[in-house]
């Protein structure tokens, strides 16, 4: 929550607003950006920095009223707090001494240029301002811009104040009298694209900074993709600034009204504003022993042939066509007590398990799973978070079929596997429905601080390793909710939040702490960390940055990544009627890949009202990468899988929103490098869909923010970031696990690397 100092009225729809950001403020730099959400339900939206104060700790932003979210803000009142004010993001502005430059700055865009300007004269050149305006009460921060500029022209559209005439018209008539080096423009995007096209007539390199669509503003979600000299860009991470004689204005202007109607029929909600601004001991060492007395009792109460022969549990499931338009409803819906006996049975408690070897995590199954059989279900749930932060999540979403099923004895004998992943969860839901929660035992406080960066699996598996360990922990979370891709990735059909948000809690009961909207290599750095006592650092920042495929009229509107698609209906529940943020309800939807993260989008695009939901995969189903029930799942829901089909092209309407997608048959090959047979056109055999939404889920690529903000950290293929089997960097005291490692990796792999890592530090600052 971040309070407002001052607020002063600029005209009718324009407010300056003095903000309490005191991190924020010191990191600051010409040219950066802040993520700002007003309410529980509110819109992320960016804003430029105007103005930032390090001694006050204090940022200026400067908004106006366009929509409900600016509007929200805008309604705030001295003394208010503000949800969330993220940042700074962004690259800062490139400052040299460039000779004579113009600025032109066009309505609120004069903001973001006042600190570009007294940066440009800071460094020694001739500023030439021009400031422009529909009208005279348009024109702001003109005394502070005189402050810094050798001369500053106004235009006004109406003539009201300064020179009748719109911006390119003050600028061209310095180019005409005297020699300009560099040029900045910042306004309306119509504004930048005008400017551009003069200067580019006059050969004048010119930077604009450019205020798109955003969901996260971490290079997550990708919403903010422009296209700058034929290459698809990310505003948030590359830029915001950029060469504007290579941006493709059009195609941004587009994709600026992506939203447009959705936004226009929010602005009712203005009209009714909403309200928003257990330890049990722990058991013996000899208990847990295989050879322990009461295990040895229930390995004689049945033969193992008995055991065997008991069929596998089945999973009740909501009916298919009723989960398929509930949203938050889990389809999955557990064991019973009688069940989880029935199947905890099936397990030999083997002398050589070996389910635990391919356990990522290191879970002792055979115990958990005894103490079930016998009915002690609470004790089998303090066995699994011994070694697991997360056993209810675990239990859900976790590939066990690949990992500790895929080792089960079961399956040598022509046997199904025993249902570990089932009873897993089992424990950890009548643990949570009991009301007796336990904490694992925590050793003495050692007084040592770590820092982690990331609260997604990999993050918060060591944070509660090293609580338990004594440790100080502190986890950083760039987002406003604590879960990373728990929360924003993975559906409520899936993953309900209420499960993720207990496993959270109990983190926290630990004494685990946890900062939300603080990113780590824009508002505080590794270093900072560093000198603020932390004598470690866990990077578990993720893979957030998404991928694409570079075919024509890919950045066509209503054509999305994963991420920008589930980040907008899981983390901010876009598809409410109350929430702030706007999502495409697509009626003919296609999605791009075979993964996981594809199920979860073309399910919930069919949760959200679409009549046809496509999978479209350049490979055959056999080779997909998705769990099988997840493809089981989809099918009964209605999903279509239309295979050894790859996307070439997308063809959009005359407001750029894409109406078509045109694929390319494809037959399989010779197997690649990961084993899987190489998908290969079929010449001239295409198939064209008409569809309304598209969403791209192709893998994602390393987060470059932290990365890129530490001076001499080896980095790995494609940005990831190179660590050794202890999961430890070339910097001693930076270690680091997940898919910032892996470029993309499951739940439990993560949680593996949180646990590698956490064993490795705790012996490098033990000595």
């Amino acid at each position: 929550m971040n309070k407002i100092l001052h607020k002063e009225h600029f005209s009718e729809k324009v407010f300056k607003l003095v903000v309490e950001a005191p991190l924020i403020a010191r990191s600051r730099k010409a040219g950066h950006f802040v993520i700002v959400r007003v309410g529980e339900k509110g819109e992320r939206m960016p804003l430029t920095i105007a103005e930032a104060d390090p001694v006050a700790g204090t940022i200026t932003l400067v908004v106006q009223e366009v929509g409900l979210s600016s509007t929200r803000l805008c309604e705030l009142q001295e003394g208010d707090y503000i949800t969330d004010v993220v940042g700074p993001l962004g690259q800062a502005t490139h400052i040299e001494r460039f000779g004579t430059v113009v600025c032109a700055g066009g309505g609120v865009g004069v903001a973001p240029m006042l600190p570009i300007v007294q940066a440009l004269k800071a460094a020694g050149n001739r500023v030439i301002t021009v400031l422009a305006g529909r009208t005279k009460e348009l024109i702001i921060l003109e005394k502070e811009m005189r402050a810094s500029s050798d001369e500053v022209i106004i235009m006004t559209d109406d003539g009201s104040y300064g020179q009748k005439g719109l911006v390119t018209q003050g600028v061209e008539q310095v180019i005409l009298r005297e020699r300009v080096d560099k040029c900045f423009a910042i306004g309306p995007a119509i504004m930048m694209k005008f400017v551009c096209l003069l200067t580019k007539k006059y050969d004048i390199p010119t930077d604009v900074s450019l205020n798109t669509i955003m969901v996260d503003g971490t290079g997550m979600c990708g919403a903010c993709r422009i296209t700058v000299g034929g290459k698809t860009k990310f505003v948030c991470v590359d830029g915001p600034e950029f060469d504007g004689h290579q941006v493709d204005f059009d195609e941004m202007l587009k994709r600026m009204g992506a939203f447009k109607p959705y936004e226009q029929e929010e602005m009712h909600k203005l009209e009714h504003p909403d309200t928003c601004q257990a330890t049990g001991e722990s058991l013996q060492e000899e208990d847990k022993t295989r050879n322990a007395p009461w295990r040895v009792e229930l390995r004689k109460a049945m033969k193992p042939k008995e055991r065997t022969a008991i069929p596998r549990v089945k999973m009740p499931e909501l009916d298919p066509e009723y989960r398929s338009h509930s949203r938050r409803e889990e389809v999955n819906l557990g064991l019973n007590e009688e069940q989880a006996l029935t199947e905890a049975k099936r397990c030999l408690d083997c002398a050589n398990p070996g389910c635990m070897t391919g356990c990522p995590v290191g879970i002792d199954i055979p115990r958990f799973i005894k103490h079930i059989e016998k009915g002690e279900f609470l004790e089998a749930a303090k066995t699994l978070k011994e070694t697991s932060a997360l056993p209810a999540v675990c239990g859900r979403v976790c590939p066990q079929e690949k990992q500790c099923e895929s080792q089960c004895i079961h399956l040598k004998m022509n046997e199904p596997a025993v249902a570990i992943g089932y009873l897993e969860r089992f424990a950890a839901d009548y643990e949570r429905d009991s009301g007796q929660i336990s904490v694992p035992e925590i050793k003495e406080k050692n007084g040592i601080k770590v820092a982690v960066v990331g609260s997604g699996p990999a993050g918060l598996s060591f944070a509660g390793d090293m609580a338990k360990k004594g440790y100080d922990v502190t986890v950083f979370e760039a987002l406003h909710e604590i879960g990373g891709v728990l929360k924003y990735g993975i559906p409520e059909f899936r993953l309900p939040n209420k499960i993720v948000d207990v496993e959270i809690d109990n983190l926290a009961k630990m004494g685990v702490q946890f900062e939300k909207d603080c990113i780590i290599g824009k508002t505080l750095s590794i270093a900072e960390l560093k000198e603020a006592g932390f004598r470690g650092v866990f990077v578990a920042s993720g893979a957030g940055l998404p991928n694409f495929m570079n075919i024509p009229g890919e950045n066509s509107i209503n054509i999305l990544s994963s991420n920008e698609y589930l980040t907008r209906v899981n983390l901010m529940d876009a598809a409410s009627e109350d929430s702030d943020t706007p999502v495409p309800f697509g009626k003919r939807v296609v999605v791009i890949g075979g993964g996981n993260t594809a199920m979860d989008s073309v399910r919930t695009a069919k949760r959200l009202g679409a009549e046809r939901a496509i999978i479209v995969y350049r490979r055959s189903e056999a080779e997909m990468p998705a769990r099988i029930e997840e493809v089981k799942h989809a099918k009964e829901e209605g999903v279509e899988f239309l295979t050894l089909h790859n996307p070439i092209e997308y063809l959009a309407d005359e407001q750029g929103r894409v109406k078509q997608v045109v694929l390319q048959k494809m037959e399989l090959g010779e197997p690649d490098a990961s084993g899987r047979r190489s998908p290969v056109p079929i010449p001239g055999a295409t198939e064209t869909l008409d569809i309304d939404l598209a969403i791209v889920s192709v893998g994602v690529s390393p987060n470059p923010i932290v990365p890129h903000s530490v001076e001499g950290l080896e980095l790995g293929r494609k940005g990831t970031i190179a660590v050794n089997d202890d999961m430890q960097s070339s910097i001693p005291f930076i270690f680091a696990g997940g898919d910032i490692v892996r470029g993309g990796a499951t739940v439990i792999l993560a949680m593996g690397d949180g646990r590698r890592a956490a064993a490795a530090m705790d012996k490098q600052l033990r000595g």
